[in-house]
């Protein structure tokens, strides 16, 4: 059978470095299971030179689309072709689009880390009808500081998000426009409040960019939308099936508390209770949704029960759980909204 190898990327967190050779088997497999045209028969570490890899097989030789969806891999550096001793180089050829800083530059304490948010948006994607595929429109309910939003962008997709916290909406805000404007890019960018029956409900951000001025004028342009608001109210902002995606992390419980509606609360799955059905409805049918949670504020077989009641099909996904620090321990679930 063919072989190949997959130079995995060193990871700025020691912490999740331990754990990106497994993490990158998992969602090889899920690469294999939803996007490949060669079906992936095992995996493996493995050292080359003093290097670690992750080596696979494969029923039949990688085509060129295969290799280019490979190229996406959350902590893939390289892909190679294994001849007896002897690697060699595919060409890789990922989806981004923009420079790296958009998602590298911004530092600050809870920060996700980019390789762990680049797979969530992976999995997720994967699970729906487009796969990684062109113009998707993807939604962070829990937005944050945008690094799920960022990765989309990276991607070519249109982002949208809201967060209650008004802090978090600010640093994005001034972060986002600050990029654009550095990188030199056509865009309009604008906050405006968001009023309903003359009261205020929330603010939003409103972004439309182009990589150059004759791919706007073309119509090539990426959307960005943020919304300060409470994410149980995301109904009020967006409409109905209107995401092909949706990816969050959620809050951590155990020392970030979890905010929806009545306030603080230690235990995510509360917040996810009453959340998920809202969010349900904001996906197009054959359309995913992706959360990474804090084990210890909650069981997979909780979760799964909240995702199935809202209407959802949760996938058979491969482990993906590992250590973060001592209060945290994060996995993922991803259900799909059935296509009929």
């Amino acid at each position: 059978m063919p072989r190949y190898a997959l130079l995995i990327l060193p990871a700025f967190n020691r912490v999740y470095g331990e754990s990106s050779i497994r993490l990158t088997r998992s969602e090889l497999a899920v690469f294999s299971a939803r996007g490949l045209e060669g079906e992936v028969v095992g995996s493996e570490e493995t050292r080359i030179g003093g290097v670690p890899y992750v080596a696979f097989e494969t029923a039949r030789p990688l085509s060129e689309p295969d290799v280019r969806l490979l190229s996406n891999l959350s902590s893939v550096y390289a892909v190679f072709g294994l001849e007896g001793d002897l690697l060699r180089p595919l060409e890789m050829r990922s989806r981004d689009r923009l420079s790296s800083d958009l998602i590298t530059i911004q530092k600050y304490a809870g920060k996700t880390n980019e390789h762990f948010t680049k797979l969530l948006l992976n999995v997720t994607a994967l699970a729906g009808d487009k796969g990684l595929g062109d113009g998707l429109q993807v939604f962070d309910p829990m937005c944050g500081r945008g690094t799920t939003l960022n990765q989309a962008l990276m991607y070519g997709y249109d982002a949208y998000g809201i967060d209650v916290d008004g802090k978090d909406f600010e640093a994005y805000t001034g972060f986002i426009k600050t990029w654009l404007r550095n990188k030199r890019l056509k865009h309009t960018a604008e906050t405006v409040p968001v009023r309903r029956e003359r009261a205020l409900v929330g603010r939003r951000l409103n972004v439309t960019f182009g990589l150059s001025k004759e791919a706007v004028k073309a119509g090539d342009v990426q959307h960005l939308a943020v919304v300060n608001a409470d994410t149980l109210k995301s109904r009020e902002f967006f409409k109905p099936r209107s995401f092909d995606v949706l990816a969050t992390d959620a809050p951590y419980g155990v020392q970030h508390g979890s905010k929806g509606g009545a306030g603080l609360s230690r235990s995510p799955l509360e917040l996810l209770g009453r959340a998920v059905p809202v969010w349900a409805e904001l996906l197009r049918p054959g359309g995913a949704m992706g959360i990474a949670w804090n084990t210890y504020g909650g069981k997979s077989a909780d979760l799964a029960r909240i995702l199935t009641e809202a209407g959802l099909e949760v996938m058979d996904y491969p482990d993906f759980e590992h250590w973060v620090d001592q209060a945290i321990v994060r996995d993922i679930i991803v259900a799909r909204k059935p296509a009929g």
